[in-house]
């Protein structure tokens, strides 16, 4: 399933992913007051979201309902990353990201357990 959205469109699905099934006058007033959309703005990137069918609109009151999950979004993000910076390899992404900031300890270990689950 192809789930690229514009940051715009995230924003509006990180109100739902985090409130869940939510009214749109109310996602306009969430991201108002956190970005200073105008209502008519939210509108536009809600109608955007539902011509992609990652909302379905439900009535009464015009409550938007996420169709995609937040795991779903990053996993089509980072598989697009991987494939258009990398060459569809996971293993240089990882490297280039181990390479590009310094882990604590903790985080090393994270990481040694998740590659030991793989094997």
């Amino acid at each position: 399933m192809d789930i690229k959205l514009f940051d715009s469109e995230l924003k509006v699905m990180e109100v739902l992913w985090q409130y869940g099934d939510t009214p749109a006058k109310r996602i306009a007033e969430i991201l108002n007051k956190q970005v200073g959309w105008k209502k008519t703005t939210t509108y536009t990137v809600i109608k955007k979201c539902i011509e992609k069918g990652v909302i379905e609109r439900r009535e009464p009151n015009f409550v938007c309902h996420p169709l995609v999950t937040k795991e779903q979004v990053r996993e089509f993000e980072t598989n697009e990353l991987i494939n258009k910076m990398y060459g569809g390899a996971a293993d240089q992404l990882v490297a280039s990201l181990l390479e590009s900031r310094k882990l604590t300890p903790q985080e090393i270990e994270r990481l040694k357990r998740l590659v030991k689950d793989l094997e």
